[in-house]
C-alpha cells in the first residue's frame, strides 16, 4: 500500500510538471512570434519622406518648356519608381505587400493648386518613389522673378491608413534661371545645358516689329531664309538682323550669376527676349539666344556653341547644313575692338565711318573673332565634355523644348 501510495504521488508531480512545461512552451512561442511581427514592422518604414533630385529647387523655365512635350526635367535617380517624373517632386516610401494603394494629397501653393493622385505599388516589401500630379500655375511660374520659398504640403494614405502630413520647403528659382545640370547619387553629373534653347523665342511677337525695322535698312527687301541658294544672301539676311540690333545701341552687361548656392544643382542666369529688348543690355549668352530667336524666325537653323566661360551664335549657310557660320554677339554692343584684335588698332579706323560702315566692320570682325574661337575648341565643342556644348535649334530639339515668355 505504501510503496503505492508512493507512485501515485510521483505521478501527480511528474503531471504537474508536464502543465508547466507546457505553459512555458505557449509563452515562449508568442515571444517569438510578437518578435517576428516587432521585427518585420521595423525592418520596413511605416512613414514617408519627401523628395526630389534638384536639391529642393524647382524651376519655373525647365517646367515651362516641357510642359506641352514629352520630355523630361530631370531622370529619376530611382529605378523603381511611379507617377510623371516631370514635376521633379516626390514621395518616397516603402510597400508592405503586393498592390498597395496609395494617395497622395498635395496642398495648394501660389505655384500650383491642390491636386490627389491615387498609384498602385505592384512589389512588395520595396522602396518606391512616387511621382505625385502637380497641377502647376503657369502664369505665375512666368512671373517668378526672383527666387522665393515655399512650403509644400503633402498628405499620404497607404491601404486607406493615413501616415500623417509633412512639409517641406522649395526654392521656387527666377524664371531667368536656367539649369546647366545636376548631381544625382552624389557624383553622376547630369548636363542639362538643352534648356538654353528655351530661352530662344521666335514666336516673340517683338520680331515682327525687329524684321519691319530691318527691312526699313534696306539692306535686304525679303526675309527668305535658305529659299536663295546662296550662301551670300543667308549672310546678308544675317547681317540685316545684326544691324537693327546695333541700332538700339545694346550694351554688353555680363551678369549672369544667380543666388543659387548648392553642390547639386547648377544654373545661369538669362535674358528673355523681352527683358534683353527692354533693358538693351546682353551678355554672351543673351545676344546668342536673342539672335538665334531672329534667325529661326526666318527660317535660318541657329547653334548654341558654349566653351568653357562663354557662349557665342552658330548658323547654318545653306540648307543641308554643310556650311556654317559663327557670330561673338558681345560685340552687338559699344565694344572695343581693340579688345578683340590688339594687334590691328580697328577702332582708329572707324573713325569718319557712318553708323552702317560701322556695323558692317563689326559684323565681319564678329565672324572672324567666332570661327577662330570654335576652330581653337572644335574638339571639346563636339566632345560632349561639362562646359562644351553643340546645340542646334532643330526640330528635334523644339520636340523637347519649347520657347518660354513672360
Amino acid at each position: 500500500v505504501y510503496q503505492l501510495n508512493q507512485c501515485e504521488d510521483m505521478l501527480k508531480i511528474n503531471i504537474n510538471l508536464g502543465k508547466k512545461e507546457l505553459l512555458i512552451i505557449a509563452i515562449a512561442l508568442c515571444v517569438v512570434a510578437i518578435s517576428i511581427s516587432v521585427f518585420q514592422c521595423s525592418s520596413f518604414r511605416s512613414d514617408f519622406e519627401i523628395t526630389d533630385e534638384l536639391g529642393g529647387n524647382i524651376f519655373p523655365s525647365a517646367i515651362l518648356s516641357v510642359a506641352t512635350t514629352d520630355a523630361q526635367v530631370v531622370q529619376p535617380s530611382d529605378s523603381v519608381y511611379v507617377g510623371n517624373p516631370k514635376s521633379c517632386i516626390s514621395v518616397r516610401l516603402k510597400s508592405r505587400s503586393q498592390y498597395t494603394r496609395v494617395r497622395i494629397d498635395v496642398a495648394e501653393t501660389p505655384f500650383f493648386s491642390r491636386s490627389v493622385s491615387e498609384f498602385v505599388l505592384e512589389k512588395s516589401r520595396t522602396e518606391y518613389t512616387v511621382y505625385p500630379d502637380i497641377i502647376w500655375n503657369y502664369e505665375a511660374l512666368k512671373g517668378a522673378e526672383q527666387a522665393t520659398p515655399i512650403s509644400i504640403a503633402i498628405h499620404v494614405e497607404v491601404d486607406g491608413k493615413s501616415l500623417g502630413q509633412k512639409v517641406r520647403t522649395f526654392s521656387v528659382r527666377s524664371i531667368n534661371e536656367c539649369l546647366l545640370g545636376y548631381v544625382s547619387n552624389g557624383t553622376n553629373f547630369h548636363d542639362t545645358g538643352i534648356f538654353f534653347a528655351a530661352y530662344v523665342n521666335e514666336d516673340n511677337p517683338m520680331i515682327d516689329k525687329l524684321l519691319r525695322e530691318a527691312l526699313n535698312t534696306r539692306i535686304v527687301n525679303r526675309f527668305l531664309g535658305y529659299q536663295s541658294a546662296r550662301p551670300e544672301a543667308v549672310d546678308k539676311q544675317v547681317y540685316a538682323l545684326w544691324n537693327v540690333l546695333q541700332k538700339r545701341k545694346f550694351r554688353y552687361s555680363s551678369v549672369s550669376n544667380t543666388s543659387l548656392s548648392s553642390n547639386v544643382v547648377y544654373s545661369q542666369r538669362v535674358r528673355t527676349f523681352d527683358d534683353a529688348l527692354e533693358s538693351s543690355q546682353i551678355n554672351c549668352v543673351d545676344g546668342s539666344v536673342l539672335i538665334a530667336s531672329l534667325l529661326r524666325a526666318i527660317n535660318i537653323d541657329p547653334i548654341l556653341v558654349r566653351t568653357p566661360g562663354h557662349m557665342f551664335v552658330g548658323y547654318y549657310t545653306d540648307s543641308s547644313h554643310k556650311n556654317k557660320e559663327f557670330l561673338e554677339t558681345t560685340m552687338i554692343g559699344d565694344v572695343d575692338l581693340d579688345d578683340f584684335f590688339p594687334d590691328e588698332q580697328l577702332d582708329s579706323t572707324m573713325v569718319g565711318k557712318s553708323q552702317n560702315q560701322m556695323s558692317l566692320i563689326t559684323f565681319e570682325k564678329s565672324k572672324e573673332y567666332a570661327n577662330k574661337k570654335y576652330a581653337q575648341n572644335k574638339k571639346g565643342i563636339h566632345s560632349g565634355k561639362l562646359n562644351y556644348m553643340f546645340l542646334e535649334i532643330s526640330k528635334d530639339v523644339r520636340r523637347k523644348i519649347q520657347p518660354i515668355a513672360k
